[in-house]
């Protein structure tokens, strides 16, 4: 079974540098909802019997660019891991301590966030069985910060990966076997 995992087209979206609370989740609203620029990616040449696609417009997008005009079946398992503002305040604070405060907290399972590491990692828990039960080759188009709950689960699940990244770029992707 070959499992190809893309992560979204760049998304056409400006975020503020600096915000407030309500503003930075503000933005993460309109980031969800925001078209991506036109990509031109390839992938591997393996035959496919489903592509899954996220929940968030993004990711069918991507696939539709990259795939053409197929079936492909959403599924919120594979939503990107919600991020949320750390703190509440009026004060306007730089992009970079929203996200890594956020990412901080989810790290530590922090209410704060919408979701905490380990409910991101039984999500991609269910999915990789889900994969894992179906035991076909797939495509699956994703989110980047997710993707590393994703790998970590297949790595767990028996999953050779193939170039295996800290950071994956938009359009990127990688080849999971088992």
């Amino acid at each position: 079974m070959e499992i190809i995992i893309i992560r979204h087209g760049k998304v056409d979206y400006v975020w503020k540098k600096w915000s407030t609370s309500e503003q930075f989740n503000y933005d993460c609203q309109m980031y969800d909802m925001a078209p991506i620029s036109p990509i031109s990616y390839s992938i591997p040449k393996i035959k496919f019997c489903r592509i899954y696609v996220s929940s968030l417009p993004r990711s069918k997008d991507t696939a539709y660019q990259i795939l053409g005009d197929t079936e492909y079946i959403s599924s919120g398992l594979i939503d990107e891991v919600p991020l949320s503002a750390s703190v509440n305040t009026n004060m306007k604070m730089p992009l970079f301590f929203w996200n890594i405060t956020g990412r901080l907290q989810w790290w530590f399972n922090s209410d704060r966030q919408r979701e905490s590491r380990k409910e991101t990692y039984l999500r991609a828990e269910k999915f990789v069985n889900l994969l894992v039960e179906k035991n076909e080759n797939c495509v699956v188009v994703t989110h980047g910060f997710y993707m590393h709950s994703l790998i970590a689960v297949m790595k767990e699940k028996d999953f050779k990966v193939k170039n295996k990244s800290l950071h994956y770029s938009n359009g990127e992707c990688i080849v999971a076997e088992r």
